[in-house]
C-alpha cells in the first residue's frame, strides 16, 4: 500500500467532512485530533473546502488531511495547491484518475464494480474506496469482489456508522472507513466541537473493541502452577486444562509453570486490531517494548506487549 494508505490503515477510520465556513477548519481538526483521529476527507462539495485544506494542513501538519469528491482536474490542482496529502474521488474516472497520479498525490478512486477496481489495477492503484457502500451491497459485495484481486485494498464509504463500522474493519482487505457521523454539518455549523471530540472518541473505542481476555499469575513452577489452577477450579468450577508452559483454569485465568513477565504475572486485553490498538495508545503515549511483537502470515501484529508494568503485571495485546 501507499505509505498514506498504510496511515490511514492505522487510524482506522476518516472523517468526511463537508465545511460551508473556513473558519470552522481549526477547531474541528483540533476536535478530531483531541478524539483521536488525525486524518480527515474534506470534500469540495463546498466552496470552503480548499481554504478548510490550507488551513487544516498549515495549523495542524500532523493531520492527514485530504480532499474528496475531487471530479477533474482543476479541483486536483487546487487540493494539491491547498495541501491535500491525498485525493479521493466518488467515481472512476481514469482521465481523472491518471491526472492526479502525474501531479504526485496519492489517490484513492471510487469504486462499485468489479471492472473499476480492474481499471485501478491497471494504474498501478492497490487501494480503493468503495461507495457508496451501504446501497451498494455493503461488506458483502466488498469480499466478493476482493476474492479474485488479492492485491486490492477498500476504503468503505457511504453508510457507515458506529454500529457497522467493525463488519467492514473485520475484513483484511478493508485499509479504513470513511464516515461522517461524529462530524454532521449541524454540529460543525452550531460549534459542538466539544460534542463530535466525544464522538470521534466513542468511535476510536468502538473500532478498538477493548477486552479483558485472560489474567496470567506466576508460580514458581509447574506443581505450584497445578496447585492454584485446582483452587480455582474446586472453588469456581473454572475447568482445568494443563498446557506446556501453563495451565488455564477456565478461560480467563492463566497459571504459569515457571516465572513469565511482570512481577506478578501479565494481563492479556483483546482488541479487534492489534495494529491499530499500538498506533492509537501510542498517540496516547503508551511505550511498547518492540521485542515482545509477534506477527500474523499477513505481517500485521497479533501480540504487543506494553513497555511498563500495571500494579505489577505485565500487560500485552491480543486479537479478540
Amino acid at each position: 500500500m501507499d505509505k498514506i494508505c498504510e496511515e490511514l490503515y492505522k487510524i482506522g477510520i476518516v472523517p468526511v467532512i463537508a465545511i460551508d465556513d473556513a473558519k470552522d477548519a481549526a477547531p474541528l481538526a483540533e476536535a478530531l485530533i483531541k478524539g483521536g483521529l488525525p486524518a480527515a476527507e474534506v470534500t469540495f462539495r463546498t466552496d470552503a473546502a480548499e481554504e478548510a485544506i490550507k488551513i487544516i494542513s498549515k495549523e495542524f501538519p500532523e493531520m492527514i488531511v485530504g480532499a474528496g469528491t475531487v471530479l477533474n482536474a482543476e479541483q486536483a490542482d487546487r487540493a494539491k495547491a491547498a495541501g491535500a496529502k491525498f485525493i479521493v474521488s466518488p467515481g472512476f474516472n481514469r482521465s481523472n484518475v491518471e491526472y492526479i497520479k502525474s501531479i504526485g498525490v496519492p489517490v484513492v478512486p471510487g469504486t462499485a464494480t468489479p471492472g473499476e477496481v480492474e481499471q485501478a489495477i491497471e494504474l498501478g492503484l492497490d487501494c480503493v474506496k468503495f461507495f457508496p457502500a451501504e446501497q451498494n451491497g455493503g461488506i458483502a459485495k466488498i469480499k466478493a469482489m476482493a476474492a479474485p484481486y488479492t492485491k486490492m485494498h477498500f476504503m468503505p464509504t457511504g453508510g457507515i456508522n458506529k454500529n457497522n463500522l467493525n463488519d467492514y474493519l473485520g475484513f483484511n482487505k478493508v485499509f479504513c472507513c470513511g464516515g461522517s457521523w461524529m462530524v454532521k454539518k449541524d454540529l460543525i455549523s452550531a460549534g459542538k466541537f466539544d460534542e463530535i471530540e466525544a464522538m470521534t472518541r466513542d468511535a476510536v473505542n468502538a473500532m478498538l473493541g477493548f477486552t479483558m481476555k485472560h489474567i496470567g499469575i506466576n508460580e514458581s513452577d509447574a506443581a505450584s502452577a497445578e496447585a492454584t489452577a485446582d483452587k480455582f477450579d474446586s472453588l469456581f468450577g473454572f475447568t482445568k486444562k494443563v498446557g506446556n508452559s501453563s495451565i488455564f483454569a477456565g478461560s480467563v485465568v492463566e497459571v504459569m509453570k515457571a516465572k513469565g513477565r511482570g512481577a506478578n504475572g501479565h494481563i492479556a486485553i483483546g482488541t479487534n486490531n492489534v495494529d491499530r490498538a499500538v498506533y492509537h495508545l501510542g498517540k496516547q503515549g503508551v511505550k511498547f517494548d518492540e521485542s515482545s511483537f509477534k506477527y500474523d502470515a499477513d505481517d500485521h501484529l497479533k501480540v504487543a506487549y506494553l513497555a511498563d508494568e500495571l500494579g505489577g503485571f505485565a500487560v500485552h495485546l491480543v486479537k479478540n
